[in-house]
């Protein structure tokens, strides 16, 4: 039996709905539509997410968006089978805002809800590209605030390898692009100018480069960044391709070798990179490279989906439900979890 499934992601400053259908058994669940409104140039005045405006704009946009993906596909809301919701982790209000739609829409047709790990979307979001993974796989998962290694052998079956102590890839990338006046979103901006800029300019730190274990560490970067950028002073404006090249060079050699680390360890040959930063071009040449060397195939989300997105909450609650993780519930009372680490997900099958 299939399932049309209803996916609502609101975890921080993109609102995203989709429309997920599961095939039959061993096939991959489908994507037939999905829809994105971002808030950047909302935030874009404040250097940064404002969550109390995130929030307001998620309950304009969310049934709108709905709306739109309902008829794009050619399907009505009594055809949705399950609603699913990013539950955690986010913002509180802008989570709760995904949370309660999800659940009134649920109440409202008689259809059941399930609440979806945000991260766990982003580790499956590969499976809805062109060339989907297959389990086992080592996974580097690189969002705005987490930067992890993981083992995944399954849906729900995930061993954390190695992860941030301090900050995360995509923060270092936005942290040194403020410093750099590049202003927000400042990551794709410092890639952008990084492009023109030489990597070997500047002699920044690996941090944890050969710490021995899988663990990240990118505060230091974005110190030697800002010292670099004091000692350049007037210089900086003309040099400041040079440091952003150097600086995505640093990131990407400790996200690379770390990876790699991570797969002889493991002795796997499969790597799944996913999250806004596995959209950056550079990251993706330079493991493309260093993995065919070593017979490892890599795979990715499609660019448009390497943001927050709904299509990732519609297909990780599509593979929970086929995998038998967890079951959808009519039970409309709802939390969320702004903090949730997700090597805590255990399967909820009653």
């Amino acid at each position: 039996m299939t399932l049309l499934i209803l996916g609502i992601e609101s975890s921080c400053d993109e609102t995203g709905v989709a429309l997920v259908e599961t095939r039959a058994q061993g096939q991959v669940p489908a994507l037939l539509s999905h829809a994105l409104h971002s808030q950047i140039e909302m935030h874009q005045a404040y250097g940064g997410v404002v969550p109390e405006l995130a929030s307001r704009d998620h309950i304009r946009r969310v049934l709108p968006l709905a709306s739109q993906v309902l008829a794009e596909s050619g399907k009505s809301l009594a055809d949705v089978d399950v609603v699913a919701y990013t539950r955690g982790p986010g913002l509180a209000g802008a989570l709760l805002v995904g949370a309660g739609v999800a659940c009134a829409l649920g109440a409202a047709l008689g259809k059941p809800v399930l609440g979806v790990h945000h991260l766990e979307g982003h580790l499956l979001s590969p499976f809805l590209s062109a060339d989907p993974p297959e389990f086992p796989f080592v996974a580097l998962l690189v969002s705005g605030g987490h930067t992890q290694l993981m083992r995944v052998d399954g849906v729900g079956r995930y061993e954390i390898l190695g992860e941030t102590i301090d900050d995360a890839a995509g923060e270092a990338f936005d942290k040194s692009a403020k410093l750099m006046g590049l202003g927000y979103p400042g990551g794709p901006a410092l890639s952008k100018l990084a492009e023109q800029g030489d990597a070997t300019a500047f002699k920044l730190p690996r941090p944890l480069l050969h710490s021995g274990n899988l663990d990240f560490s990118f505060a230091g970067l974005k110190t030697a960044v800002l010292t670099q950028a004091k000692k350049l002073g007037d210089e900086l404006e003309p040099r400041k391709a040079d440091l952003a090249a150097s600086t995505e060079a640093a990131i990407v050699e400790v996200l690379v070798k770390k990876t790699l680390a991570a797969l002889k360890q493991t002795g796997m040959k499969r790597v799944v990179v996913a999250g806004g930063v596995g959209a950056n071009r550079h990251l993706r040449n330079q493991l493309n490279e260093a993995c065919a060397k070593k017979n490892v195939r890599v795979h990715y989300p499609e660019l448009h989906l390497c943001t927050d997105n709904g299509a990732m909450i519609a297909m990780a609650a599509a593979m929970r439900l086929e995998s038998g993780q967890q079951q959808a519930s009519t039970e409309y009372a709802f939390d969320v979890k702004p903090r949730w680490p997700l090597d805590s997900i255990a399967p909820t099958v009653a």
